[in-house]
């Protein structure tokens, strides 16, 4: 860490030095330096490292930076801009949170403006805005065209308005040729405006006119409304509501929300009291957080495993930051969370929380709302804006959350004590940011913070990563494991259905096994819960013409178009193109068209028409888009309002059903045969985490693993819970291939629209590199995909040793890609830079 990790820093300004005061601005845009501007005399007492500053950024732009450096240092090489204005009084940006940005920038090779971006709300982000305004004394010397015409009516008609919105107007044609020669005659002008995203959440707040506030004023007050009961009967209840004559001789005021609780008050009433100067209403600025948590619950009593792993913990954290807690599924890892939690908040310590995804927040935040209460506050990007900026403000705060539950970005969150981290489901995939850059790491990003604060992370897991389980294993992190399931339940039984022998002696219903039809026959009649789990949303992956073979592509992507029934399209699902289904094959003209392959939405229509009196959810993005969403679907299979739930890998982890006693695993093979080093191993995963659903409270689970590869070790070593057997023979083989945890990994995606272009870049780039790292270096070659919103794609990988300096190599790397970006040949050529890839 220490190689990587610059320290920021600033010199005490004294107002009255003589000396010019500079400063390096961290500021949000994709270029790896900072920028310095002046900072004038007034703004030297107010600025300070960590706080924004508004600055002209170019020609025309503005833009809010952070303050990254103080110094009397004059660049040489240009001229500085002043800052414009200081727009904290203090800073926003806590120290620790600075050099973990320097060490996310230096270790992904990403700008400290792509940290700025990803870390800040966007409501802190402050931005002008280009808007077009028309000239009103402009006159055509000629007539326009009709496309012309259009753009200057929209501008004229809106007075004001952004390109967006032109360009919205004006689809599916683009404006901006035309919008360039309107500029270009004056007819029309671009303003900068400066755009402030943040808007405070307000509310109507009532209190009693200062002049009646006295004993002898309220009488006045009711004698004058004796003729008026409504408003008479509404005044002695706001009466009630501001605390009585001694509440409202402090000034006690009252919010709209408070009020409308109590079905007597009327809000007319009340307009009218104030219209008469006897009342104030006044529009305050109030929270958007919950605060209505007040009894908190103790940590259950922990057994005897559970207390075994729990000294294990703190005997590693003796001698080492960072330990693993390897618990299989329902073994209880949560309460020792809890505990360890709990004994963070007495030492007057800070503790952040990790999820993999939003869809496992709702059962773990409200069993954690009942022991921690108001003193936790949760983090994710489904909440809105606004939200994220008032727990940002939050936390900067004398009084800030002392527990943070989130998803990845949270490691990104000012913390001032922060004393213990724990990352669950350490193993998950989406714990790595993919893009836009930084594509960093939560759980080592946390590690690195941790680190800042010495403070002890914990690492959780039924099917830890290989990464994990070999750190722990060699001594570099402490280790302590729940073999046995809370309370003795057994692990479910494992069935793997070959599906060959099923179709080849055709027992399956659809894509529904013999056996798994049974199993879900019996759990609906026994009036038990059952889980299906396809890592693949939509009806079909493909449609295809029987006759010639045509598949439906996407225009800007080299992919197939997956078939979504509801909605009758095809969709990309890496660039959301969408067309609707042919009728006919436009190939050959043929109208015989047939979706292949399966996802959840096919599921579901097989399942209401095998089960028909069972009551059917499906979770996946297309229908959990929203956290109510989520929250509703799960509230709901939790509540028994359904029978069977469909999902994809948002399902598969730290979900507890209670009446879940059948699983079944849709088709294993499309996680296994996936072209990926990690597919195996993740492969078991998915399949241990969805199978740790079944039969969590009481009766025994069952879980059903539809595969046509019935021989596979991976099968085998599932059906056995063997993770030891399934990471050894894994690890061999990456071993031998020089794949993590034994090498690094750096993967470099080479990007232009043209494909002859980017391959001759990439070769160029690779042959750089080859000259220096030798046989390190593999590639360039296509990606599966090898084209995504009208780019072309080549990929290099960059193997290294662990003993191998990183930043030596980094430097190396980025040196060869500036070289080459550099060149006026490739100057359209884009390198993505992805460390440590997932």
């Amino acid at each position: 860490m220490s190689d990587n990790l610059r320290h920021f820093s600033y010199i005490p300004m004294n107002e009255k030095s003589h000396e010019n005061t500079y400063a390096d601005i961290i500021m949000p845009v994709p270029l790896r330096r900072l920028f310095t501007y002046e900072v004038p005399q007034t703004m030297v007492s107010m600025i300070a490292v960590g706080s924004r500053v508004l600055v002209q950024f170019g020609a025309k732009k503005f833009y809010s930076g952070i303050v990254a450096t103080l110094h009397h240092t004059k660049p040489i090489n240009y001229d500085t801009k002043p800052i414009c204005q200081v727009v904290d009084s203090t800073p926003i940006i806590l120290p620790a949170q600075l050099k973990l940005w320097q060490w996310i920038s230096d270790y992904y090779i990403c700008a400290l403006g792509d940290v700025y971006r990803a870390a800040l709300p966007s409501g802190l982000k402050l931005e002008s805005e280009s808007r077009l305004i028309s000239n009103p004394e402009f006159v055509a010397d000629t007539l326009f065209d009709e496309k012309t015409e259009m753009v200057l009516n929209f501008v004229e008609q809106q007075k004001s308005c952004t390109i967006a919105e032109l360009s919205q107007h004006c689809a599916p044609h683009n404006p901006l040729p035309q919008l360039r020669s309107l500029i270009e005659q004056n007819a029309i002008f671009i303003s900068e405006e400066l755009r402030d995203a943040y808007k405070p959440k307000k509310e109507p707040f009532y209190s009693v006119n200062e002049q009646y506030s006295s004993e002898d004023g309220l009488c006045v007050i009711m004698d004058k409304l004796e003729k008026a009961p409504r408003q008479l009967d509404t005044f002695m209840l706001l009466m009630q509501k501001l605390g009585g004559a001694y509440g409202i001789a402090k000034g006690n005021k009252v919010g709209r929300s408070e009020l409308a609780t109590d079905d007597r008050v009327s809000f007319p009433a009340l307009k009218a009291i104030a219209d008469r100067g006897f009342i104030n209403i006044e529009q305050l600025s109030i929270s958007r957080l919950k605060s209505d948590f007040e009894e908190c619950e103790p940590p259950h009593q922990l057994n005897s495993a559970q207390q075994s792993a729990l000294d294990a913990i703190h005997e590693a954290w003796q001698t080492k930051q960072v330990s693993l807690l390897h618990g299989v599924t329902s073994s209880g890892k949560t309460e020792i969370y809890i505990h360890l939690i709990n004994e963070a908040l007495r030492e007057g310590k800070q503790v952040l929380y990790l999820l993999p995804e939003i869809a496992l927040s709702t059962q773990i935040t409200n069993r954690l709302r009942r022991h921690f209460g108001n003193s936790m506050g949760i983090y994710h990007s489904k909440f809105s804006d606004a939200e994220r900026v008032e727990i940002w403000n939050k936390q900067l705060s004398s009084e800030p959350y002392q527990v943070i539950v989130g998803v990845r970005s949270s490691v990104l969150l000012p913390f001032h004590n922060l004393g213990l981290i724990i990352v669950d489901e350490e193993h998950e995939q989406s714990y790595k940011q993919q893009d836009p850059a930084p594509r960093y790491h939560a759980r080592d990003v946390a590690t690195v913070l941790a680190g800042l604060f010495k403070a002890k992370v914990l690492l959780g897991s039924a099917t830890p990563s290989m990464e994990s389980y070999i750190n722990a294993q060699q001594g570099k992190y402490g280790y302590a494991s729940l073999t046995t399931r809370y309370a003795d339940i057994e692990m479910p039984e494992i069935i793997p259905v070959d599906m060959r022998e099923e179709h080849k002696q055709r027992m399956s219903v659809g894509i529904f096994s013999s056996k798994l039809k049974e199993a879900i026959d019996e759990a609906l009649k026994n009036k038990e819960q059952v889980i299906l789990f396809q890592n693949r949303r939509g009806f079909s992956p493909y449609i295809e013409c029987n006759d010639c073979s045509w598949v439906p592509k996407c225009n800007n992507c080299d992919v197939s178009l997956t078939y979504h029934k509801s909605t009758s399209q095809l969709i990309c699902h890496y660039c959301s193109y969408t067309m609707g289904v042919p009728k006919v094959c436009p190939e050959c003209g043929q109208p015989h068209l047939s979706p292949h392959g399966f996802g959840t939405e096919k599921i579901e229509e097989q399942v209401k028409s095998a089960f028909p009196e069972a009551r059917v959810v499906r979770m996946d993005l297309d229908t959990a888009r929203s956290r109510k969403a989520y929250e509703q679907i799960i509230g709901d299979f939790e509540a028994y309002k359904y029978d069977i739930l469909i999902g994809t890998q948002m399902i598969s982890k730290g979900l507890d059903f209670e009446k879940v006693s059948i699983v079944g695993i849709m088709n294993a093979d499309a996680m296994m045969n996936m072209p990926d080093f990690r597919a195996l191993e993740r492969s078991y995963q998915l399949i241990a985490q969805v199978s740790g659903r079944a039969g969590r409270h009481g009766k025994r689970g069952k879980v059903y693993i539809q595969t046509n590869d019935i021989e596979s070790p991976l099968i085998a070593n599932v059906v056995r819970d063997d993770f030891k057997a399934n990471l050894l023979w894994q690890a061999a083989e990456r071993q031998q291939y020089h794949y993590p945890p034994y090498y690094r990994l750096i993967y470099l995606t080479v990007k232009h629209r043209t494909e002859v272009i980017n391959r001759n870049a990439a070769l160029m780039l690779a042959n750089d590199l080859r000259a220096i790292f030798g046989d390190r270096i593999m590639g360039p070659q296509a990606p599966m995909v090898n084209r995504i919103s009208n780019y072309y794609l080549q990929r290099i990988v960059v193997k290294m040793e662990r003993s191998a300096s990183p930043s030596t190599i980094k430097n190396i790397i980025m040196d060869k890609v500036n070289n080459l970006i550099g060149d006026q040949q490739w100057r359209n050529v884009q390198v993505v830079v992805d460390v440590d890839p997932n």
